[in-house]
């Protein structure tokens, strides 16, 4: 007991009353610092490697003739149990929530989880150079300390969160908009004599300057088709990515027009015309919100200047008047 109180007073000494918590955190973060770099150097199981080299035959390639993409598939691999949930309905949500932002790639919710982990990390690696070595916390309780301590580790954690919510509504608004102009593109293309897949090839290409999100999307219908996917599958897969309910609407008109043998450019025609109308309409909202949106702007810098200008020379004379009388 005798020891632990002079170790005790030793670091309290040393690193000031919060020197235990000090202490324990940097024991921790060095941990987890020494248990990734031994993950990342842990040699990898030959059964799986057997198993990978007999599903993919290109695995056994020299390393110069790999895909670059699957080396770093590879090296991220080692870190998968702690970069990727283990509830497959939660890894698909968030699958589909970064498709829905606009990362494609394989490695989406690895990359996530790992800014997540690294952002957290540097806010509370921030927070302690601020407060300990910089001497920010001087005169602190303990539980200040430990708010700000928590909030930059708080908003580390959960700033990749908002950037990809927020990168998710850009990129529906910008399909929205762009839609029923890539509807009427696609419906000159089929009337002209092309097929669907041509003609989305060529409305993917017209709208990379416009309306890159909604070309990205196209471009990967046109590569799924070509690759020998099901076409019903590949336009069910764009509307499930886009999550804009008229990109939805789209793939079901698609979808019945080819199950019934209806024609392609009769419903585009429709459709490409309601989007039009439906476009109108989303502009006349906007412009109808716009009176009420101003009226409160209008009220706080119109009205006090308005007051002052009527009022403020009867206050003045009221005021000369009374320190008149008062003398």
């Amino acid at each position: 007991m005798d020891l632990f109180n002079i170790l005790s007073t030793l670091i309290t000494d040393l690193l000031g009353p919060l020197g235990p918590i000090i202490l324990l955190g940097t024991v921790g973060v060095i941990m987890v610092a020494v248990t990734l770099i031994l993950i990342a150097q842990q040699p990898e199981d030959p059964m799986s490697k057997l198993k990978r080299a007999a599903q993919s035959p290109s695995a056994t390639k020299e390393p110069q003739q790999r895909l670059r993409q699957g080396e770093h598939n590879e090296q991220l691999q080692k870190f998968a149990s702690f970069l990727e949930p283990k509830d497959m309905a939660e890894l698909s949500k968030r699958q589909l929530q970064l498709r829905q932002a606009g990362y494609q790639s394989k490695d989406a919710v690895r990359i996530f989880h790992f800014a997540q982990f690294a952002l957290a990390l540097l806010g509370l690696l921030l927070a302690f150079v601020y407060l300990i070595v910089l001497g920010g916390g001087e005169g602190f309780t303990r539980n200040q300390m430990m708010i700000y301590f928590i909030v930059p580790l708080a908003a580390g954690y959960y700033l990749p969160t908002y950037w990809v919510t927020r990168r998710v509504e850009m990129r529906k608004e910008e399909i929205t908009s762009g839609f029923p102009d890539s509807l009427d593109m696609m419906l000159v293309c089929v009337e002209a004599g092309q097929s669907l897949d041509q003609s989305i090839v060529r409305v993917a290409r017209e709208l990379r300057s416009s309306c890159p999100a909604l070309a990205e999307e196209f471009e990967i219908v046109a590569y799924e088709m070509k690759a020998g996917k099901d076409k019903t599958q590949v336009l069910k897969d764009m509307g499930e990515r886009c999550g804009v309910q008229d990109v939805s609407s789209f793939v079901t008109v698609m979808i019945q027009s080819a199950s019934f043998g209806t024609s392609i450019a009769e419903a585009l025609r429709v459709y490409a015309s309601e989007m039009r109308d439906k476009r109108v309409m989303r502009a006349e909202e906007a412009a109808n919100k716009l009176p009420t949106k101003m009226t409160l702007a209008t009220m706080m810098l119109t009205v006090p200047p308005l007051l002052i200008i009527l009022i403020g020379p009867s206050v003045h004379g009221i005021t000369q008047l009374g320190a008149m009388t008062a003398n």
